[in-house]
């Protein structure tokens, strides 16, 4: 499938990377704000590349904060043994999309 951009991206989206859609940048924006509300990251400074613990250096506690506050936002569930597999902020963005 050809989406609005002219990226080719499977029905899931799983092809294109996190921000290969207007609907993934909409989440990738609104996963750095909430990051930056709950952690004290610069939103600027969340990107798809990024991983929570390494590179944000973002704590356990608050990735299940970011997760209460994402599952409110996009109206999604993540079960807590996910947490800990989504790495990245673009695994994220993709686990959102996909989910709601």
């Amino acid at each position: 499938m050809v989406n609005s951009t002219g990226n080719t991206s499977s029905a899931t989206g799983n092809a294109t990377s996190a921000t290969g859609s207007s609907g993934n940048t909409d989440i990738l924006t609104a996963v750095a704000k909430i990051v930056e509300e709950v952690a004290g990251v610069d939103s600027a400074a969340v990107t798809a590349e990024k991983s929570f613990i390494d590179d944000l250096d973002i704590d356990s506690l608050s990735m299940v904060e970011i997760s209460v506050a994402l599952e409110d936002n996009f109206q999604v569930k993540i079960p807590d043994d996910l947490i800990t597999e989504l790495k990245t902020v673009g695994d994220t963005v993709s686990y959102i999309a996909d989910h709601r």
